[in-house]
């Protein structure tokens, strides 16, 4: 993993001067299956979101929901990254910043390349790196209802 993520949060000072609270390479990193990296950036609870805190909101322990929440990460998928077949109780929104990436919808693939945007609502999906560089995708999970699908409730799953 070579990839860096720089990360600034703003923030004020005591007189109340907007200032770069957090300026750092990122360093709270998951793996949550081999080849897949996810830098964590930021997530909120509730709405409207409360700006005033002080904590660094991305040290929270989160994994892909946050109820009633968002999770914002930056996640690099090597070549070859383990399979993963899910689905969470989110909708998603996926930039594509470098690189090239399958992702599996039950057995139709979609490609995504450098540019490309995606909204992902609740579906079962797998990425897939077939290409010989990494993929790096900015993601924000939003906090959804399940899917409901043919008078069937689609659960988060995997």
């Amino acid at each position: 993993m070579a990839f860096q993520v720089r990360r600034i949060v703003t923030g004020h000072d005591n007189s109340g001067k907007a200032i770069a609270k957090i300026d750092e390479i990122v360093s709270n990193i998951r793996t949550g299956r081999p080849g897949a990296h996810a830098h964590a950036i930021w997530t909120t609870e509730g709405f409207p979101v409360n700006n005033d805190g002080q904590d660094d909101a991305a040290q929270r322990p989160v994994q892909t929901t946050l109820p009633g929440g968002t999770i914002f990460r930056v996640i690099e998928f090597a070549p070859g990254v383990a399979s993963r077949n899910h689905r969470t109780d989110t909708v998603d929104y996926i930039v594509c910043m470098q690189g090239e990436i399958d992702m599996d919808l039950d057995g139709t693939n979609v490609r995504l390349k450098a540019g490309d945007v995606m909204v992902q609502r609740g579906t079962i999906h797998n990425w897939i790196n077939n290409g010989k560089e990494s993929c790096i995708l900015a993601v924000i999970l939003i906090d959804a209802k399940p899917v409901t699908a043919g008078g069937k409730v689609l659960n988060a799953a995997g």
